[in-house]
This record gives structure tokens, sequence and C-alpha cells, in this order.
């Protein structure tokens, strides 16, 4: 087991009362975003007929074309037993299809049906509506994200250590 990195001296300074405080916590910060995001996401993708997590899945597709299931997966960060009923409910509603692989029979490829492609164009108003209602600029909202990715991969890393 590795051990906790040092605390910065800007942490050091903290009071003890106060590093336990609610709003103090990062993890409280993102939970309350992400719970404000997917309450808006809802209701922007309820015209589209998608859930969020539908939504990531047909991004990933508009935007890389034919996926195999192991590579959207690995995309989004989603195990298969969250993302095969996904597919399945994106495929009852005809916006993608899956095929064997040509390459490799073992292998599932999901592609968009033409249905599935002309939904790209009424999608372009999420990520529209998205920045507007957060009341951020593009540059703030690409910092945000910039931050957010090192966050990520700092704490990807820490709990790989353990």
């Amino acid at each position: 087991m590795t051990t906790a990195p040092s605390a910065s001296p800007d942490l050091a300074a903290v009071p003890d009362a106060e590093l336990l405080r609610l709003d103090h916590q990062v993890c409280f910060s993102l939970h309350a975003a992400s719970r404000a995001f997917g309450g808006y996401y809802r209701r922007a993708l309820k015209d589209l007929g998608l859930t969020y997590s539908q939504y990531l899945v047909m991004l990933v597709l508009w935007e890389q074309g034919p996926q195999p299931v192991k590579a959207i997966g690995e995309r989004l960060h989603l195990d298969s037993g969250t993302l095969s009923p996904l597919l399945k409910r994106l495929e009852s509603a005809g916006l993608v299809r899956r095929e064997r692989s040509r390459e490799d029979e073992r292998s599932v490829v999901i592609e968009l049906t033409d249905e599935g492609a002309g939904l790209r164009e009424r999608a372009l108003s999420v990520p529209r509506g998205v920045l507007a209602a957060t009341g951020l600029s593009l540059e703030e909202v690409l910092g945000l994200q910039e931050v957010l990715g090192r966050l990520t991969g700092a704490l990807g890393e820490a709990v790989d250590a353990d």
C-alpha cells in the first residue's frame, strides 16, 4: 500500500475543523455539479428521445464512425454489463445496428443507422445549450475540462498505485 502524497503547504495551514466541512470537499462540488448537469441533460435530450448515457454512445459514433463494442466501452469507461442494455435500447429505437466484425467474428461492431446519423443535426443544439446554461465562457469551459482531465488522471494513478 502506498502512502498518501504529503499535504501541500496551503492545505497544511487549513485548520482540521475546516478540512471536514462539506462545502470544502472537491468530491461534493463535483457531485453537485454532476447532478445539475444530469438534470439539464435529461431535459435537453428528451426531444431527441435519448438518455444521457445513450447520448454519449451516439457522440462516440458520430465522431468516430462504426466502433467495436469494446472500444465504445473503453472510451466511455463503461463495462459490458452497463453498455449492452444501452446498445440494445438504441438498436430497438432504430438508431444503431450491431454486426459481427468481418475481421474478427468474436467482435461486434456498432454502427449508426440512417436515422441515427440524421439525429446528429438535431443534437447540435445540446452542447450549445449547455454552454449557454452554464453561464461560463468557452474559454472557462475549456479550462475546466483541462483541470478535470488532470484531476481524473491523477486520481486514476493514485487508485492504480494501491
